[in-house]
């Protein structure tokens, strides 16, 4: 099936309101309609300063979205991708304990559940299932809250939407939590080419068993609304018939569908009162308010979510796209709603037989949707930011000011606080020492410049100037102390500029080493998947007390390169160094074995060796290692002598780690060079 005419921008509604929703939520997550009421009010705007908490956050409802579907894309497209595919992907994004989820406890949080299950050997769907999990925590919302990306790549397709949320809901949940999800994905789906929430409503229905109580309570809800026009009666009647003390668990997923029926049928089809009516109504907010959303960002499109301006409702200025996604994969961490909107698309184009949707030569920052800004904001300086009619991004200020974008932990302060936070902010920068920076300026009063972080994390700028073609500048991004966290331009007069695009290409020449003062920055430019990494007289120790644990840093566009570092083992039965990695069960890797072997191993969710010899070594010994990966060639040596070559296509592009298995290894410094 063909996609919409207006598939992009009604992506980048779906994807904006989204995330708009789950900010607006997230403050009170788990409150009532009566403490919502004393505490707040109604919900009409963002309330994260009466409660002192940020508003860009990292959220299990906004990262499980955007991970979770990354399946389809891993698994080749396919439309008929299984809930065990699915699976997989949550072993290779999740990191125990860290990432992505609410990570409750067995029996306790659902998602964590299923997650032992997968670690255990258990497939889904049985990993999700009543049998195995029982009726009560196979029941609750997270079917629900991660399943709008899987409508979305199936605009006006109903069928296949369906078919992908009930594979992607049965890898954790079962039974009325999958009717819900399958529900919701079909209105998602038709929100594409109907725009009318009694039809959409209709045509969910006819997805799920009449008789099933997400049906019931549906109809009682839409006649309820045939007779009580005020959402706050309509709220009452369904608080008393299929609230909480009726559905156990933690977060059961009745009586949430429930308040997400009801605001759309209250809501008039008005993206602002619709999203107000959600989170007014209490319990799971941020859910709830998500997925409606994303259901009224692909109704309206952007034009409905900034109506809400006449209002005094800037639902868009506040958030400037921004989102993190913090999985194994680092890269998409530090993200937007413009990158995440374009991987849907891309992934729908595909199911759709259609060219790939690629604006400006693929720039990273292209500024293509109306009203987005990327991220970037003013940073220092005066200046005003915006994009009324898309394609470039408007710049006006005073000289010396600084408008940017992150590419990586924004600033020490919010690194720490997302530290102490129930979801940790797990990122790995977004550019590199190497790499080719290029923009598209409308002046030559402006320039562009990357700021990164110096050996005691203070903030260090370079400034590119490009003489020769100041309106398309490029330059070769040059060696720096520490991680480049943002790019930008800086203004060097009283201008008013625009900025067409901004990206980068090709491989990165860096070295890694721990610096010799107190910075941290660095640190946590590495994605940790041991489960212990500290550093010691050496770099890094990586401790993993059972199975394969992995460090890594780079990104999925990382194609040729060499990969060298010291490898230490203490005590392990493996130990090595990756390239290519996409995850933690995706990449390949040179590793010795405590067997005496070295072995060239390809991981695609299931582990095989590509190559393998044998090789003397003890534990203490110091093992200088290099793997080399350009096109389907693959080569590793140690301590200067080539001991394996292999051929594999699997995967094309991917970041550096470092591996341990049942043990310890230390290592001083890792070094990635290009193949040429």
């Amino acid at each position: 099936m063909a996609t919409t005419a207006d598939y992009a921008e009604q992506v980048y509604a779906g994807v904006l309101g989204k995330v708009i929703g789950v900010y607006l939520g997230r403050p009170f997550e788990g409150w009532s309609y009566e403490r919502i009421q004393q505490r707040l009010g109604d919900i009409d705007y963002y309330v994260h300063d009466k409660l002192d908490v940020p508003l860009i956050v990292t959220d299990d409802d906004i990262a499980g979205t955007f991970t979770f579907l990354r399946a389809l894309e891993d698994h080749g497209t396919n439309p008929d991708i299984s809930s065990k595919d699915i699976g997989e992907s949550w072993l290779n994004y999740l990191i125990k304990n860290r990432s992505v989820l609410w990570w409750g406890g067995l029996g306790q949080s659902t998602e964590h559940t299923a997650y032992l299950r997968l670690a255990s050997g258990i497939e889904a769907p049985l990993s999700g299932s009543m049998a195995t999990n029982g009726q009560v925590v196979a029941e609750q919302i997270g079917a629900q809250i991660f399943i709008d990306g899987w409508a979305m790549v199936a605009p006006g397709d109903p069928d296949q939407a369906v078919k992908f949320a009930e594979a992607a809901a049965r890898v954790s949940h079962d039974g009325e939590a999958v009717y819900g999800a399958k529900m919701l994905a079909a209105m998602e789906s038709m929100a594409f080419v109907e725009n009318d929430i009694q039809q959409l409503i209709d045509i969910g229905l006819t997805y799920i068993p009449k008789d099933s109580v997400i049906a019931r309570m549906i109809a009682d809800l839409r006649a309820w609304h045939e007779v009580e026009k005020d959402w706050r009666g309509t709220r009452e009647l369904l608080a008393a018939n299929y609230g909480y003390d009726k559905y156990g668990g933690n977060c059961h997923m009745v009586p949430n569908h429930g308040l997400i029926i009801h605001s759309l049928l209250h809501g008039d089809g008005d993206f602002s009162k619709t999203l107000k009516i959600v989170n007014t109504c209490g319990w799971d907010t941020d859910c709830n308010s998500g997925n409606v959303g994303c259901l009224m960002g692909i109704l309206v499109g952007v034009e409905g979510i900034d109506a809400g301006l006449d209002r005094g409702f800037d639902w868009r200025g506040p958030v400037a796209d921004r989102l993190y996604s913090p999985t194994a994969d680092g890269d998409r961490c530090i993200s937007d709603c413009a990158r995440e909107a374009m991987q849907i698309i891309n992934m729908g184009h595909t199911l759709a037989g259609e060219d790939r949707f690629e604006p400006k030569q693929g720039a990273q920052f292209h500024f293509t949707f109306k009203g987005s800004v990327q991220g970037f904001q003013v940073k220092s300086g005066t200046a005003q930011v915006s994009n009324p009619s898309g394609g470039s991004l408007r710049i006006a200020g005073e000289a010396g000011a600084r408008v940017g974008t992150p590419v990586f932990a924004p600033s020490v302060e919010v690194a720490e606080y997302f530290e102490k936070s129930h979801y940790t902010l797990m990122a790995s920068p977004r550019i590199f020492p190497g790499q080719h920076l290029r923009a598209g300026l409308s002046s030559p009063d402006a320039n562009l410049y990357v700021a990164y972080y110096g050996e005691n994390d203070e903030v260090c700028f370079i400034d590119v100037d490009a003489p020769d073609d100041p309106l398309e500048p490029s330059i070769q991004v040059p060696c720096v102390s520490g991680p480049i966290f943002e790019v930008g331009v800086r203004l060097n007069k009283d201008v008013s500029i625009e900025l067409d695009h901004l990206g980068w290409r090709g491989n990165p020449q860096v070295v890694f080493e721990r610096p010799k003062h107190r910075g941290r920055m660095w640190k946590r430019a590495w994605v940790d998947a041991v489960d212990q990494l500290v550093s010691w007289t050496e770099m890094f120790r990586l401790v993993q007390n059972e199975g394969l644990g992995m460090i890594s840093q780079g990104t999925r566009e990382w194609t040729d390169y060499i990969v060298r570092a010291d490898v230490t083992p203490h005590l392990a039965t493996r130990a090595g160094i990756a390239a290519r990695v996409q995850g933690l069960t995706r990449f390949y890797a040179l590793m010795v074995t405590r067997d005496q072997k070295v072995q060239l191993v390809k991981s695609l969710h299931q582990e095989s060796v590509l190559a393998e010899s044998e090789f003397g070594w003890s534990f203490g010994d110091t093992l200088h290692m290099s793997l080399g990966v350009d096109g389907d060639e693959l080569w590793g040596e140690i301590n200067g002598q080539v001991v394996l070559s292999a051929r594999d296509s699997s995967l094309d592009s991917g970041a550096i780690g470092l591996v341990i298995a049942d043990g310890r290894s230390a290592t001083h410094k890792v070094e990635v060079t290009k193949t040429d």
